[in-house]
């Protein structure tokens, strides 16, 4: 299993007609897995050739799910998970230090999860000072990246189909404007029987027993492997079907279908899923990158609307100050010609108590 992070930066989703799109920073991709070192410093994607590296950990659906001792501390699969998020990002703002502090971060997470696991993500990210990040539902942050590529787009409802090493999610999300905070509809289904594993099984038992791996892939040809990855994907229309049901929709409610996950490079894939569901699919150059490009896009967002708001509470303070301002001068100027009609006064110790109460009251505006 991969774990995928990438940088969204200004200019890098559509680009108007006429303007060409600005080159996308460069994915990284690492191993989920995780080695400390006896400081506790972690690494990802590492397999060490001497010592151990934690695996299996990133589905928290899992009660078999891989717990780690680091000195005296215990880590739940949940903060390996954050552990892993807070490597890559690290990662990306030492190789693009202008992004400064500005920088929108999303984590993405199965979209079958539970509210426990997700709380429990949140709080293994918070745990380690990173409470800015958002965290996303993978299937929404795919439709961001379908917005953001070939958007803008009409309300309607599309298939996610992720067909991913370990498995196959399928997924209904409403699109375009006026869509819900959570545009999922139904129940998020996933199957182990299919994706690369799986695949890698079938061509495995095609080939026949007692061959190595690199034997297996001589023995069975191109066409072969491409007829075995036809079926292996019209068999997964079973999930497909199952969770339109659940949702209580058809095909014919469906305007799309979004073709993700590392095992869908293969133009096989698209080309099954076209001609067996008669729906538009759609599927980015490298499909493995596509929800970590919307995780990155949600994230890019979130940072400018957090600008944004933080420009107009600049602009509100700015106003009061003025407004306080303009006030103190009103009065000091009615203030000295009621004290120029007075016979006896001490002036000066009048004016400069005056001018203390505005201070207080003028929000660091003196008048004198």
């Amino acid at each position: 299993m991969n774990t995928v992070s990438v940088l969204a930066e200004e200019g890098s989703a559509k680009a108007p007609p006429g303007r060409r799109k600005k080159q996308r920073a460069q994915p990284i991709t690492r191993r989920t897995t995780l080695t400390f070192d006896s400081t506790g410093m972690a690494r990802v994607g590492m397999i060490p050739r001497h010592g151990r590296a934690v695996t299996e950990f990133a589905d928290l659906t899992q009660r078999s799910s891989t717990w780690a001792r680091v000195g005296n501390r215990a880590l739940a699969p949940a903060d390996l998970v954050a552990t892993v998020a807070k490597c890559l990002i690290d990662e990306v703002v030492r190789d693009h230090p202008e992004c400064g502090t500005g920088l929108g971060i999303a984590v993405t997470y199965p979209a079958r999860y539970a509210d426990e696991q997700v709380d429990a993500l949140r709080a293994a990210l918070d745990g380690i000072e990173l409470t800015q990040v958002a965290l996303v539902a993978e299937p929404v942050a795919a439709a961001a990246w379908l917005e953001a590529d070939r958007g803008p787009l009409m309300p309607g409802l599309t298939l996610v189909y992720d067909l991913g090493g370990a498995g196959l999610d399928v997924t209904l999300v409403r699109v375009g404007a006026g869509c819900p905070r959570n545009p999922i509809v139904g129940v998020p289904l996933r199957s182990t029987e299919f994706g690369g594993r799986a695949f890698g099984a079938l061509i495995a038992e095609h080939a026949g027993p007692g061959l190595s791996s690199s034997s297996v892939s001589e023995s069975v040809a191109d066409t072969i492997a491409g007829e075995l990855r036809a079926r292996h994907v019209r068999a997964s229309l079973e999930v497909v079907y199952r969770c339109l049901r659940v949702a209580d929709v058809t095909m014919a409610d469906v305007d799309r279908v979004l073709v993700v996950g590392g095992a869908a490079r293969p133009a096989e894939v698209a080309e099954v899923l076209a001609a067996e569901l008669a729906r538009p699919v759609i599927a980015g150059a490298d499909p493995e990158r596509t929800t970590a490009d919307g995780a990155a896009i949600i994230g890019r967002r979130t940072a400018v609307a957090a600008e944004v708001v933080a420009e107009q509470r600049r602009v509100r303070r700015r106003r009061t100050r003025r407004r306080a301002a303009t006030r103190a001068l009103m009065l000091s100027r009615r203030t000295r010609r009621r004290l120029g009609r007075v016979v006896v006064v001490t002036s000066m110790s009048a004016v400069f108590g005056f001018g203390t109460s505005l201070l207080a009251a003028g929000d660091g505006v003196l008048v004198s």
